[in-house]
């Protein structure tokens, strides 16, 4: 791979862009209507700034780490190797139950046009969509990279449809938008906690604009901005879709929709029968491609995550046997696959989602912690983040604040997870590392190439294109 010498301030924020975007406005878009109406909006802000926070942090890791990223890396160089090991595999953890989510949200959306099924049928559903991803995962990253390309098309077209024909309608309708957004204050606030919590998890991916940093041109300005400038890109982005939810859709309804966006899209355009057929079936389709692209994109990730462990010498060896004739660790995605399967069928979609989050906030609150020894231990890395110290205290602080705003039962089963990986690491702890496939993952090259990827999916991909087009018909002029 021929790597690129300076990435550009667009470059790192389309990169920052692609990596949040997916299938996660499909699914939490609905979390907060039920417990704080309209001003459920103010909590997709404060996510957003949360997100920034711990976002800059990543960054200040990967300046001082520069060649290997990940919470698992700077824990393991901070703490040792139980740290290390304890940080992964909470990160491996969450994204194993956000892999579970998914399952779940193309059932339910399924569902609005086949009308409720019964549970029997909706495992078998679920069981034939994890299928369908291990299969092409197993096959080999080009075909996934493939199936997620193809998907990626599929998944712009309906949420732009979707903001427009929603900003039309309440245009023409302002009335009725007032109505659905009033009152905009909730009687009781007792929800905030639990609303921040799930709608916290849209933002969860930020973690890749911890690239190499000598790869941008101008770490030092470049990386704070694009990740401020990528995540506010991404908070406008969902406001405006929940803005339109919102207006069209009472809070008590808009709560109980299993498809939210595919049901405001029927009640935006029910006078007319075909354009409502149409319409929906337009959004309909669209987050069933987009939840399958998601899911298609967790899967690649999670599965290297349990590689790069078990190439530590820290889980079992078996998720890192690759397949003699694709080359993919394809016993990890199978083992992965099952398991979250299993995870899909007897959990539900809140559950799940807040599961993941109060483990995701347990390698966020090291990221954040390690910075200050990091600091120490590195006196010239390749940026330093003006007010860095400050930020990792607020890192810390907004980490360890998400944590406590889980409910008892997720935590509960966080902590049990977690304690499930304590024989893991006394097993084969011990056990030395597979040098070759250590080096394979965490190579600069490896780094890179997972990063670029991010381009070409969602939003970012969108983006891209807009630049190509602009510098196009800029030459001609």
């Amino acid at each position: 791979m021929q790597l690129r010498s300076e990435l550009t301030l667009f470059d790192v924020t389309n990169l920052v862009v692609g990596a949040i975007i997916g299938a996660d406005i499909y699914v939490a878009s609905s979390f907060g209507a039920g417990l704080l109406g309209p001003f459920s909006l103010v909590a997709w802000v404060l996510a957003g700034v949360i997100g920034v926070i711990i976002a800059l942090n990543f960054a200040q890791c990967a300046a001082m780490l520069p060649s290997v990223g990940g919470p698992y890396a700077y824990a393991k160089e901070v703490w040792g190797s139980f740290a290390g090991f304890t940080v992964g595999w909470s990160l491996w953890l969450a994204e194993w139950l956000s892999l579970a989510v998914f399952p779940v949200a193309f059932t339910q959306y399924l569902m609005f046009f086949t009308g409720n099924l019964d549970w029997f049928t909706q495992a078998l559903i679920k069981t034939a969509f994890v299928i369908f991803l291990v299969v092409t995962n197993t096959i080999g990253i080009k075909a996934a990279g493939r199936t997620n390309d193809a998907l990626t098309l599929i998944k712009i077209a309906p949420l732009l449809f979707f903001s427009a024909a929603g900003l039309i309608y309440i245009c023409l309708n302002p009335g009725v938008a007032a109505a659905n957004l009033s009152p905009f204050l909730p009687a009781d606030f007792s929800g905030f906690g639990t609303a921040l919590v799930l709608i916290f998890w849209a933002y969860a991916g930020f973690e890749i604009s911890t690239i190499p940093a000598d790869e941008i041109k101008n770490p030092s300005a470049t990386i704070p901005r694009a990740i401020v400038l990528g995540i506010t890109i991404v908070t406008v982005f969902y406001l405006v879709t929940n803005i339109v939810l919102f207006g069209v859709r009472p809070s008590a309804q808009l709560a109980l929709d299993g498809a939210p966006l595919a049901a405001a899209t029927h009640a935006i355009l029910e006078p007319n029968a075909m354009l409502t057929l149409l319409g929906t079936g337009i959004v309909g389709v669209g987050a069933l491609f987009s939840v399958a692209g998601s899911d298609e994109s967790g899967m690649i990730g999670t599965s290297r995550l349990g590689y790069a462990l078990a190439a530590d010498g820290l889980f079992p060896s078996v998720f890192a046997k690759i397949h003699p004739r694709f080359k993919t660790p394809y016993l990890g995605i199978i083992i992965q696959s099952v398991t979250a399967l299993v995870a899909a069928i007897v959990g539900s979609l809140s559950l799940l989602v807040a599961s993941s989050v109060f483990l995701m906030s347990i390698a966020y609150l090291a990221t954040s912690a390690s910075v200050f020894r990091l600091r120490k231990m590195n006196a010239e890395p390749k940026f330093r983040v003006k007010g860095g110290l400050v930020i990792a205290g607020l890192g810390v602080v907004f980490s360890g604040y998400l944590i406590s705003l889980c409910g008892l039962t997720q935590i509960g089963i966080g902590l049990i997870l977690l304690l499930i990986g304590i024989p893991i690491y006394v097993k084969y702890s011990p056990k030395h590392e597979i040098t070759e496939l250590k080096e394979a993952l965490l190579s600069r090259d490896m780094i890179l190439r997972r990063a670029y990827r991010q381009e070409e999916t969602f939003l970012a991909y969108l983006l891209i294109h807009i630049k190509r087009a602009y510098r196009r018909i800029k030459k001609k002029k």
